[in-house]
């Protein structure tokens, strides 16, 4: 794989894909995209608004144009969406030209890092804990599948930001 290969961040809500995704960026010198803005710029709307008045069907739809559209750029750090590894089509795109990195963190510090998130949907049932719950156990080996390295993120974003550039070689 090239040297400017982009780096695409994967994980679970709350693992940090953003705060180290702009670090790695500002480290690197390469441009950070969030997959889900991305979307939203190209669809002119947001997300929440997309399932509302399209559906899931899609969303998925728009978020794999994304990810081929991409898996084209080089020496980007990309945040992935949540859902968007769960998919192998989008797995098998990104895996040609992209290392995928998962921050791994474990359910107890998510639910300390989330716990006065009002902007994620699932975090505002009544049952946060037990969705949350059935969700991280749902994609977190969907998550390691698709990762080709590993990054145990419960630590500083300084030491997880160095942890992922030592693992994809920068």
């Amino acid at each position: 794989m090239e040297q400017n290969a982009n780096i695409v961040l994967c994980g679970f809500m709350g693992c940090g894909k953003t705060t180290i995704g702009k670090l790695l960026a500002k480290n690197t010198g390469w441009p950070f995209i969030d997959m889900d803005h991305y979307i939203e710029q190209n669809a002119h709307m947001s997300i929440s608004e997309i399932f509302a008045k399209y559906g899931e069907a899609y969303f998925r739809d728009l978020e794999h144009a994304a990810v081929k559209q991409l898996a084209k750029k080089n020496g980007c750090i990309i945040s992935a969406g949540g859902g968007t590894l769960v998919y192998e089509r989008n797995v098998q795109l990104l895996r040609q030209t992209c290392r995928i990195v998962l921050l791994d963190v474990p359910l107890p510090v998510i639910r300390y890092r989330l716990r006065n998130d009002t902007k994620r949907p699932l975090l505002q049932r009544p049952d946060k804990d037990r969705a949350m719950q059935k969700l991280y156990r749902q994609r977190m080996p969907l998550y390691r599948a698709a990762a080709q390295y590993t990054v145990a993120a419960s630590k500083s974003p300084y030491n997880t930001v160095k942890a992922v550039m030592e693992a994809v070689g920068l």
